[in-house]
């Protein structure tokens, strides 16, 4: 039997943490400064531990505060969700749902399908994140994430599905070439400016090549001119003229058909990461997480969607 004791002061606690002080946490809730601060006081005394830090300036959760928050988040959302759930007779999707997406892919391929399934589900409150980075779902509190490359094997508690690999391609502007010449094989890029892809690490991602046996892939250090940590920063660096870089179709192939971007060197044209829509198991039968994950999986391509004047995917 669970005891009433485990919920007391949790919509206090993050209130205060929702809104960053005591003062605006009581005006929202209708309580008196000293009835919030007293909640928090016998929260903490109750869990043994601090869970905010107070300054005389400042109020900031403690690492356990913000591993709490998260939790106390999920459960209301959930009793929220919940309670929608009984009191409408349509059953309609809504609440909160959170994604992550990678930066670049995700704002030009990933955002307009979730546009679009949001007009189909005016209910739903998506709160999505852009982050090229790896990153655990359970800590980050994100029910669905997209991801290009990942780890070689996937932790117990997220379930995921392979959508492709990128395409990557070689090129440049017409008029860095009319400038310096056509490569006419990989060693000529040796003799070029090149475009490179800085990582989280500060260090400049390998350019991808084919291996010497049907499959394999070899990654090759590149000295590059400008190395930019976006991907629409890199395509912008190269369509200024300023050297050839690697790039997926799915940021090229726009500028490529409207004749911005020429593509060198067709025959070392690659499969490079792949790409993985990935989910917390133990969301995945929530049926918001599921409806949307439903949606994404036979519209994500590693090409990318289609994206019309109005801003919907196709």
């Amino acid at each position: 039997m669970h005891s009433s004791e485990r919920l007391k002061g949790i919509d206090v606690f993050v209130a205060v943490a929702d809104f960053g002080s005591f003062t605006a946490a009581a005006e929202r809730l209708n309580l008196t400064g000293s009835a919030v601060s007293k909640s928090v006081a016998r929260l903490e005394e109750r869990l043994g531990t601090r869970l905010f830090n107070r300054t005389t300036r400042t109020l900031a959760l403690t690492d356990a505060g913000a591993l709490f928050y998260r939790t106390c988040t999920t459960v209301l959302s959930e009793l929220e969700e919940v309670e929608h759930a009984l009191l409408s007779q349509e059953h309609e999707l809504h609440g909160k749902v959170r994604i992550d997406l990678p930066a670049s892919y995700g704002r030009l391929h990933v955002l307009p399908l979730i546009m679009d399934f949001i007009h189909l589900h005016p209910m739903l409150q998506p709160h999505i994140s852009f982050t090229d980075r790896f990153i655990d779902p359970a800590y980050e509190n994100v029910d669905i994430v997209v991801r290009i490359g990942g780890p070689d094997t996937w932790p117990a508690n997220l379930g995921h599905e392979y959508f492709g690999a990128q395409r990557l391609i070689f090129c440049a502007s017409p008029d860095y070439l009319q400038r310096h010449g056509y490569p006419e094989n990989q060693h000529d890029l040796d003799n070029h400016q090149c475009i490179g892809y800085v990582q989280s690490d500060g260090l400049v991602g390998p350019w991808f090549f084919r291996g010497a046996r049907p499959g394999e892939m070899e990654r090759r250090a590149v000295q590059t001119r400008i190395a930019v940590g976006d991907g629409e920063g890199e395509v912008a660096a190269v369509l200024a003229g300023h050297g050839i870089g690697q790039l997926p179709t799915w940021l090229t192939q726009r500028h490529i058909e409207q004749g911005t971007l020429v593509e060198v060197l067709p025959d070392l044209a690659t499969d490079g990461l792949p790409m993985h829509l990935i989910w917390l198991k133990s969301r995945e039968n929530v049926a918001k997480v599921r409806a949307l994950l439903d949606y994404l999986r036979p519209r994500l391509t590693p090409h990318g969607a289609r994206v019309d004047a109005d801003g919907s995917a196709r």
